[in-house]
C-alpha cells in the first residue's frame, strides 16, 4: 500500500476501538463531527469524506457499519485491481471485515487488525479461505510476473489440484510434487501460464547513467541486453538508481515508469563514497560530475552495504548501466526520490467539486504549500501533513518555496483556489523554471523536479452551473487587477471583447483599492450591448455562504461586489428565462440570422451539420 490508512471513528462508542487501530497500523484517526472527542481530523459528512479517501486511493479502516462504507464508496465502484483497501471494524472491535481491495492486501490488512485486537478477520476471498494465502497478492519484495493467470490457477488449486513449489517458498503452502499448478519463485526470466504463476524476487538495483537528453530507446535497449545475459527478469528489479543530477532526464524516468519501480538519486558525494566498492572507477567521470562512477555507485548506494555488482558497467554512445544484486529482496531500496511538486486546484471549495485526481496528490504529498485559507478548505486531508501557509500577495516566494522543498526531494503540493492554470499559481511556477541564471529563479535541484499539473474547477465553471448555460456561445475571461497588468492593457481587452460581443467573466472584479475598472468596464459594455443584458454575480462559490444574483447590465453596481465575487455578463444574445425553479442564465449555441431573406435558426443547423466529439 503507497499510503497509510486512515481510520474512520463515526461515534463515541467505537472511539476506543479505532485508536487501538490506528496505533497498531502507525494510522490517523478522523472522527464525525460533534460525535467524537478525540482525533487527528474531523470531518462533517461521512458519506462524502469516505468516498474522498477512496477516490485519492487512500485505505480506508472504517469502525461503523459495514453498509455506510458500501454506500459511500459503490457511486464510484471501478477497477478491483486498483481499488484501494477498504475494511470494516464493528464497534466492540470484535470483527474486521475486508470489503474491498482484497487484490490491494485488504484481506492482509484485516488480519493485521484482528490480532492487534485479538478479534476475527472475516475474510471471504475464496483462495484465503480455502488455503490461507492470496496468490495475487505475494509478499513485500516479491512480483507476481503474470497476474494475469492468477485467477485460473487458484482455481485450479481450489478444485484439488494442489501446487509444486520450485524454488523458495513464497506463500506457506505445502508442496505437492503432483500439482497441477506450479509456484515459480526465480529472479531468471520464465513463463508463466494459466497452471504457472511466477515469482520474482525484487534484490536487483539497476545503475543508470547518461549524457544531457539521451534517447530512452538507447538506454532501454542497453538494459534489455544487459538483463538478458546476466539472466534477470525485468520483475526482479527494486529500483532503478542515478545521480541527482540526472534525476529529470527522460531516459532514467521512462525506465523506471516502465518497469514500474522508483527512480532512486542520490548525491555526488554519496556515490564518491562508494569508490572502493567500484569495478571501473573512471577519472574522466570524477572531473565531469564529482564521483568516480554513476551506474555501478549508484546500483550499490540503492542495494546496500551487503550488495555486490552482479554486472559492471555496460556502455553505449550516450548511456551507462550497471546491476547490483542485494542479499535478500529490497523492500525500501535506499536513496532519496526525485522531487515532486503538484500544482492544484481544488475547485471553489466544495469537496464534491474537487477531482479525484486533486485528491489523490494531496494525499500522497509530504508537504501543502498554499494561501492558509485555502489548504483550510481541504479539512480532514491536511491531518498529518506539514504545511506552510503562506498570506495574500507575496505569490512568487510561495511559488519558490515550494519549487525548492520539491528539489530537497520532497513530495510538494502547491494548493491553489479553482483551476490552478487560470489566474493561479500554475503559470508562475514555470515562468521560475523557466528564468535564466542572470534572473531571481530558482536552483538547480528545484529545476530538475518533476511537475505536474492537475485541472480543477474553475469559479468561470461553477458560477456557469449555478447560472444554467451562460456559456453556450462564444466567451472569454478578463482579470480586472491592474496589479499585475497595465490598466491601459485591460482597457483594451475590454473593448475588444465588448465588439466582438463575447460573454465576459470578470476575475478579481474589486478590491479595497481597486473600484473604478468594474464601472468603467459596465459602462464600455453599455455602448456594445442592450442596457439589460444579464449579468450574474456568485459569490463564495460551493461553500455554504454561497449567494448567486443577476442583474441588468445598467444596473450593476460595483458596492455589491467584492473579492470572493465572480461576475459574468451575458453577449448580446444571453437570455434570462424564468422557470420553475427560478431563473436560469444561458447563451443560445447558435444565433437567429436573416439568410435570403429568411429567418433561419443557425443553431438548429449546427446541430445537424457539425461533427461534435
Amino acid at each position: 500500500m503507497a499510503l497509510k490508512p486512515v481510520v474512520l471513528c463515526l461515534n463515541r462508542s467505537g472511539e476506543a476501538v479505532a485508536h487501538r487501530v490506528a496505533d497498531a497500523l502507525g494510522a490517523s484517526v478522523h472522527g464525525r463531527e460533534g460525535r467524537v472527542e478525540k482525533a487527528d481530523a474531523f470531518f462533517p459528512n461521512a458519506l462524502d469524506h469516505t468516498r474522498d479517501l477512496f477516490a485519492a486511493g487512500t485505505p480506508i479502516v472504517g469502525v461503523c457499519a459495514a453498509g455506510i462504507l458500501i454506500r459511500a464508496v459503490a457511486p464510484i465502484l471501478a477497477d478491483k485491481r486498483t481499488e484501494p483497501p477498504v475494511i470494516a471494524v464493528s464497534d466492540d472491535g470484535s470483527v474486521a471485515i475486508p470489503l474491498l481491495g482484497g487484490h490491494r492486501g485488504a484481506n492482509r490488512l484485516a488480519t493485521e487488525i484482528a490480532e492487534a485486537l485479538g478479534a476475527k478477520a472475516a475474510v471471504t476471498t475464496a483462495g484465503d479461505v480455502a488455503l490461507g494465502v492470496a496468490l495475487d497478492v505475494p509478499p513485500a519484495g516479491y512480483r507476481l510476473a503474470n497476474p494475469e493467470d492468477a485467477k485460473s490457477a487458484m482455481a485450479a488449486m481450489l478444485s484439488g489440484g494442489g501446487a509444486k513449489v520450485i524454488g523458495n517458498a513464497v506463500f506457506e503452502i505445502e508442496s505437492d510434487p503432483d500439482g497441477r499448478v506450479e509456484l515459480v519463485v526465480t529472479e531468471e526470466p520464465v513463463d508463466g501460464g494459466p497452471q504457472r504463476l511466477v515469482y520474482h524476487p525484487q534484490s536487483f538495483v539497476l545503475g543508470v547513467g547518461c549524457a544531457r537528453g539521451a534517447d530512452p530507446a538507447e538506454l532501454r535497449a542497453s538494459v534489455d541486453v544487459m538483463l538478458a545475459e546476466a539472466g534477470v527478469a525485468h520483475g526482479a528489479i527494486a529500483a532503478v538508481a542515478t545521480l541527482d543530477l540526472k534525476g529529470d532526464e527522460p531516459a532514467m524516468n521512462a525506465l523506471a515508469r516502465d518497469l514500474g519501480v522508483p527512480l532512486k538519486v542520490f548525491s555526488a558525494d554519496e556515490l564518491e563514497a562508494m569508490t572502493p566498492r567500484l569495478a571501473t572507477p573512471s577519472e574522466v567521470v570524477f572531473a565531469e560530475v564529482g564521483c568516480h562512477g554513476v551506474a555501478e555507485g549508484a546500483a550499490l548506494a540503492s542495494a546496500g552495504e551487503d550488495a555486490i555488482l552482479a554486472v559492471t558497467k555496460r556502455k553505449t554512445a550516450n548511456t551507462t548501466c550497471a546491476l547490483a544484486n542485494a542479499p535478500a529482496p529490497l523492500t525500501a531500496p535506499a536513496g532519496r526520490a526525485r522531487g515532486k511538486l503538484s500544482i492544484i486546484g481544488i475547485g471553489p471549495g466544495q469537496a464534491t467539486w474537487r477531482t479525484p485526481e486533486a485528491s489523490r496528490l494531496i494525499q500522497e504529498a509530504q508537504e501543502l504549500v498554499g494561501y492558509g485559507l485555502y489548504i483550510d478548505l481541504l479539512g480532514p486531508l491536511v491531518a498529518g501533513k506539514t504545511r506552510s501557509d503562506f498570506p495574500l500577495g507575496g505569490e512568487e516566494d510561495r511559488c519558490r518555496y515550494a519549487l525548492e522543498q520539491a528539489g530537497k526531494g520532497r513530495n510538494v503540493a502547491l494548493i491553489c483556489s479553482g483551476d490552478a492554470g487560470i489566474y493561479a499559481m500554475g503559470a508562475l511556477v514555470f515562468e521560475l523554471l523557466d528564468r535564466g541564471a542572470h534572473e531571481t529563479g530558482v536552483s538547480d535541484a528545484a529545476r530538475r523536479v518533476e511537475v505536474i499539473s492537475t485541472p480543477g474547477v474553475s469559479a468561470l465553471q461553477a458560477a456557469a452551473a449555478r447560472a444554467g448555460a451562460p456559456l453556450g456561445h462564444d466567451f472569454c475571461a478578463i482579470s480586472l487587477s491592474d496589479l499585475l497588468t497595465p490598466r491601459e492593457d485591460i482597457v483594451k481587452r475590454l473593448h475588444a471583447a465588448a465588439e466582438g460581443d463575447f460573454v465576459i467573466a470578470f476575475y478579481n472584479p474589486v478590491s479595497r483599492r481597486r473600484r473604478t475598472l468594474l464601472a468603467e468596464a459596465r459602462d464600455i459594455l453599455l455602448d456594445h450591448r442592450p442596457a439589460d443584458t444579464p449579468v450574474l454575480l456568485a459569490s463564495s462559490l460551493g461553500r455554504p455562504e454561497e449567494n448567486i444574483r443577476y442583474r441588468r447590465l445598467a444596473e450593476l453596481e460595483v458596492d455589491e461586489v467584492d473579492m470572493l465575487t465572480v461576475v459574468l455578463i451575458g453577449s448580446s444574445n444571453s437570455r434570462l428565462a424564468e422557470l420553475g425553479e427560478g431563473p436560469r442564465m444561458f447563451t443560445p449555441r447558435g444565433y437567429a440570422r436573416r439568410i435570403d431573406g429568411d429567418l433561419r435558426d443557425v443553431g438548429n443547423r449546427h446541430l445537424e451539420t457539425e461533427d461534435t466529439p
